[in-house]
């Protein structure tokens, strides 16, 4: 008898063992989180070691998952969990969302929602608003949208883009530019379109009367 409750307290052992090694990257991901709450909600005293852990913990899920933290407001911080404009990544973003618990201090976002404009720095450049203009035309079920940016150079052309495509992120929210925007083209300002230029603070705006006229 007691060899029989024995076995049955092993088989129980593993059985707890295994149902542990079972738990999805996303269940494993938000214990870590729980488990370290304070020191990512006061992350500002010591920026640099929390951001690196909590970028190695949601590459664990997905290597293309990055992150955003908003300002404390009435004790609440937004996580805003983003797939870094790569479309590929998004269904992790959309699992790991909805996969959080209650966290009473955290405001989970799914992908970069619309922003205030504001100037965005990136490989040693820097943007802002007032140096871009747009147009916008149909690209089949989406938008095209061509950048006219001060200072474009095409030998330069990555690292405008790559802050182009962050104005674009803060302009329409990531999910819509990577849902309803095909076509995306940087050049200099100084250059002519046969389209109408409008400046980039209009964006969100015509971009939205853009995709009701098109329904």
């Amino acid at each position: 008898m007691r060899m029989l409750v024995f076995n049955l307290a092993i088989l129980m052992l593993v059985g707890c063992s295994s149902g542990s090694a079972q738990s999805s990257p996303e269940e494993k991901f938000w214990r870590w989180f729980q488990a370290n709450d304070n020191k990512l909600f006061d992350f500002e005293a010591d920026q640099e070691k929390v951001f690196d852990e909590l970028q190695a913990e949601l590459h664990k899920v997905n290597s293309g998952l990055t992150f955003e933290f908003g300002p404390k407001e009435n004790g609440v911080r937004d996580f805003v969990i983003s797939a870094d404009g790569i479309k590929d990544v998004f269904p992790s973003v959309i699992s790991l969302a909805n996969a959080a618990p209650t966290l009473p201090r955290w405001k989970i976002i799914k992908f970069r929602p619309r922003r205030g404009l504001g100037p965005i720095s990136l490989n040693g450049l820097k943007l802002s608003p007032e140096q871009l203009d747009f147009t916008i035309e149909p690209d089949g079920s989406k938008a095209a949208i061509t950048l006219f940016i001060d200072g474009y150079k095409e030998s330069e052309h990555d690292r405008y883009a790559g802050v182009g495509f962050l104005m674009l992120d803060q302009a329409l929210g990531e999910y819509d530019v990577e849902t309803k925007v095909g076509g995306i083209e940087f050049k200099a300002r100084a250059v002519k379109s046969k389209l109408p230029k409008h400046a980039f603070s209009e964006l969100a705006a015509v971009f939205d009367k853009f995709e009701k006229t098109r329904y």
